[in-house]
């Protein structure tokens, strides 16, 4: 796949790069295939060297650890009438709907040498969301004991990490423009809060390259990237055919 490729700079705070992907529309196996590719990559290193997908999903439904079954809300033919697939993934966090217009954000770093602990990754990955809102005239804000992003009329960001040998990866979604009446086939909060989007909080159009240039800005420097390479596609990305997969019980 060709690729094209844009350098850019942050602060010089640690050694090392961020080699950003973006990656368009895929599925999600396309996207674990990726991660887990950097992940074994990134074990083999000793530096900071850490990697950052960028995407959005088809229609489907992903469940993590914190979640169930129960936190749908709809009978499974609703699901396979809409071809939304149910994926049970070792991630944290709980039950989440995916859909055009919600961007995908997995990080793949390595904790260890960056020096972040979990707890101080998770506020992390909050904050940058929250920043990057407030370039939007947005306000919002995170809770200690529930993941995710708010604003005044609900949750508009979830996360959802994993770790293997100290290296990161899943991540975050936020509710750009998708589809709301997709993403309120779920309950994914422990709060009862409805979900939400950008653009229903803007009541305006809110471009995704907006959104996805500020959060990798607020990523890198949090991170403390002295510099970071973004590039369109991956020469290992692989598209898989659409399958409908619904699980029940």
């Amino acid at each position: 796949m060709s690729q094209s490729r844009t350098t850019l700079h942050a602060g010089p705070v640690a050694k090392g790069s961020l080699e950003v992907r973006l990656l368009g529309c895929v599925d999600l196996e396309s996207a674990l295939f990726l991660q887990e590719r950097l992940i074994y990559e990134l074990s083999g290193r000793s530096d900071t060297q850490g990697g950052l997908l960028l995407c959005e999903h088809p229609p489907m439904v992903t469940i993590g650890r914190e979640g169930s079954r129960a936190d749908v809300l709809v009978e499974s033919q609703e699901l396979v009438s809409r071809q939304m697939d149910i994926h049970w993934l070792n991630r944290g966090g709980g039950t989440i709907v995916h859909a055009p217009g919600q961007l995908a954000v997995y990080p793949v770093v390595p904790l260890d040498r960056l020096g972040i602990g979990l707890d101080e990754y998770r506020r992390l990955l909050e904050e940058c969301v929250i920043a990057t809102c407030s370039e939007l005239r947005v306000p919002a804000w995170r809770f200690d004991d529930e993941p995710g992003v708010w604003c005044r009329l609900g949750q508009l960001a979830h996360v959802g990490i994993a770790v293997r040998s100290w290296v990161a990866y899943h991540g975050l979604f936020i509710n750009v423009s998708p589809a709301m009446d997709l993403m309120r086939l779920v309950q994914s909060n422990n709060t009862g809060d409805r979900v939400t989007s950008l653009t229903t909080q803007r009541q305006r159009r809110t471009p995704m390259h907006a959104v996805r240039e500020g959060l990798i800005r607020h990523l890198v420097a949090r991170l403390g990237y002295e510099r970071f390479h973004v590039y369109t596609g991956h020469p290992l990305l692989r598209r898989t055919q659409r399958t409908v997969t619904v699980a029940t019980g």
